[in-house]
């Protein structure tokens, strides 16, 4: 069924900067800064920088960083930001204080979906106590709360997080191509319109979409002006009921596996399950000449 009118069916997603302010103090608590930045560079590629330094400029209280490329990348993977192995994972996150019986609010500076990245990759290793800040730092700072500037303080060691792996939440180059012809699945598409329909430069190898794949961008699943998210009406019309109730499975993907978690992210709150994301995206799909691309129309 459609999600019910003027509720998330997932609140426990999404916080408000008026909850976690007061909430901060709270023992079982952890808050993260996933900011990374993204820059064309002359050579017509995009460099992903730490956003380690604007946290140190300025980030909420009690907030610690945490560096995607450094912290939680698989090292070895010829692609960027691709998901790291349990074990690593694991590690990371009990270094940075995140035990089981943790709560976790993620939020990042410009694009909403640096954190639903980190959000999206709790869940694909078994942790569900992690919810995204409505509005970001954006909006915390609008409101005049408070700011704390230098280096991340140093967390205690968590005891024990353990990695449970989900494999059907993150899907490779071959269930994508046998989605594209499944009438039961749908591929969306989370960057731009533009990037859509094949306009402009790519960042990713050849210019458009994976074949048959819909649009529906992560940057219009938040409030124009805002990084807050849709109410939960709006937001159902954005995404679709294909996407809400229709398909059996939906798959997402972007350029390089970011956008495409706040597509998942979205639809998570609006209670649909059965989302994976294509890991490595078009950073993959769009250099290798055997996998189906096209390019036109309005998406």
């Amino acid at each position: 069924m459609p999600p019910s009118a003027h509720a998330y069916a997932r609140p426990d997603l999404l916080i408000d900067t008026a909850t976690l302010a007061g909430c901060l103090d709270a023992p079982d608590l952890r808050v993260f800064d996933c900011t990374t930045i993204l820059k064309p560079d002359a050579g017509g590629a995009l460099q992903a920088i730490s956003g380690r330094a604007d946290y140190e400029r300025g980030h909420i209280p009690r907030a610690g960083y945490i560096d995607l490329q450094q912290d939680l990348s698989d090292p070895v993977s010829r692609w960027r930001f691709t998901l790291p192995d349990a074990s690593r994972f694991a590690a990371v996150m009990q270094r940075l204080g995140v035990s089981d019986d943790a709560r976790v609010v993620l939020y990042s500076t410009g694009s909403y979906w640096w954190a639903t990245r980190v959000w999206w990759m709790l869940r694909v290793f078994g942790f569900t106590r992690a919810a995204v800040l409505d509005g970001g730092f954006a909006k915390w700072v609008a409101e005049g709360r408070p700011v704390a500037s230098g280096p991340a303080p140093v967390a205690a060691p968590a005891a024990r997080f353990s990695a449970r792996f989900h494999p059907e939440m993150v899907v490779d180059a071959r269930a994508v191509q046998a989605a594209i012809d499944d009438p039961a699945q749908v591929v969306v598409n989370a960057l731009s319109a533009e990037s859509f329909a094949g306009r402009g430069p790519s960042y990713y190898g050849r210019c458009g979409r994976i074949r048959n794949s819909v649009s529906v961008p992560a940057a219009s699943l938040v409030a124009p002006g805002s990084q807050t998210m849709l109410p939960p009406d709006a937001l159902a019309a954005a995404l679709g009921p294909r996407l809400t109730a229709g398909a059996t499975r939906v798959i997402t993907y972007c350029g390089g596996g970011i956008a495409a978690t706040g597509d998942a992210f979205a639809l998570a709150l609006l209670g649909r399950d059965n989302v994976a994301v294509y890991d490595a995206s078009l950073q993959e799909w769009g250099n290798d000449p055997t996998l189906p691309m096209e390019a036109g129309g309005a998406g």
